[in-house]
Parts: structure tokens; sequence; C-alpha cells
């Protein structure tokens, strides 16, 4: 199998994973789009919510997963969870709410990324812009909120697909084993609250 080819099994192993966990309890998919990503509910003609990422690259895909792990149920409610995005091209104070914005999803987006055994590079997005970017500066931001999230606990969502990630990337179980784990521990965690 060529790396390529590999890639694709490991992006619909992803797919499969996050929607076998969370289309039944949160009536939401994980979907590859062909342009820019998206969070759009369901409506008259989708009955399920769907969280698209780009271009099928595996990165965008868990990067948009964990800006859907941290928005609340109302948020899931809006198109794009009702956030504003500027793209490429932002000033100081732009970039500054852009970064503000970003580590907690990045510092979600890590844990997961890791739990798959990959590299996790973090994302500036502002190619063009007049702002100054310190990548550095805002790695270790990234990094720090990681820290918290590994002593304080993760989100339930997110802990639920980062434990799914793991079983399937990391200890070899099945997408089926793997997502059948993830949801029971899921359940337990809704039940309590």
């Amino acid at each position: 199998m060529t790396s390529q080819q590999e890639e694709q099994c490991q992006l619909e192993q992803l797919m499969a994973l996050f929607n076998q966990v969370f289309s039944s309890r949160y009536q939401t998919l994980l979907v590859r789009g062909d342009d820019e990503p998206i969070y759009l509910p369901a409506d008259e003609h989708n009955a399920y919510h769907r969280v698209v990422f780009a271009h099928g690259y595996f990165a965008s895909a868990l990067h948009e997963v964990s800006h859907w792990c941290i928005a609340g149920a109302r948020r899931r409610l809006l198109e794009d969870y009702g956030y504003w995005y500027m793209p490429d091209g932002r000033d100081d104070s732009a970039q500054e709410a852009f970064e503000a914005a970003e580590i907690a999803p990045q510092a979600i987006e890590k844990i997961l990324t890791l739990a798959c055994g990959r590299r996790f590079n973090v994302s500036v997005d502002n190619l063009e812009g007049s702002a100054e970017v310190d990548r550095d500066a805002f790695a270790a931001r990234v990094e720090a909120k990681r820290q918290h999230y590994l002593i304080h606990g993760l989100p339930t969502r997110a802990e639920a697909f980062r434990q799914s990630l793991k079983a399937l990337f990391s200890e070899g179980q099945s997408p089926e084993q793997a997502a059948r784990c993830a949801g029971e521990w899921l359940d337990q965690q809704m039940a309590v609250c």
C-alpha cells in the first residue's frame, strides 16, 4: 500500500470512528469537504449536523473536530458555531484575536493528533497579513493549554474521541472496538450529568 493509499485508509477510519461514536448521540457526522472547512447544523434538507473538513486532509479533520468538541449545545445550532473567521491578510489586532480563539482548539487538536501517533504543527494561518506572527510564542501558548487539559481533563466529547483514536491508531483495536469502548465511556459520562 502506498503512503497516499494508507493516508486515505486512515482518513476513512477516522471519519468512520467519529461517526460511530457521535452520530447517534449528537446527530453529527464528520464529512470530507472539497473546499474550506465549515460546520453546518442540521436543517430541513439534512437530518445530521456536519463537521466538514477541508480537501480530505487528516489534520483538517482533527482541527475541525477540535472546534466541535469545544462548542456548546447552542453554538452547535449555528453555522460555523456563530463565530467570525477572518481569512489571510489579518492585521495585528485581528491576528491577536484569531490566536486567542485558536489556543484551546489547537491544544485539543494536538492531543488528538498525538493520540493518532502523528506529528502536530500549530497553525497561525496568516500567510499574507501585515501582522507580526510569533509562531514559537503561539506554539508555547497552545502547549500550555494542552498541559492544562492533561492535568485538569479534556471536555467530554474530546476525551471520548481521544480514547477512540488512541485505541484505533496506537493500540491496534478495530474501528468498531475503539468506537464501542469510547461510546460506552461517553454514555457513562452523559448519564452522570
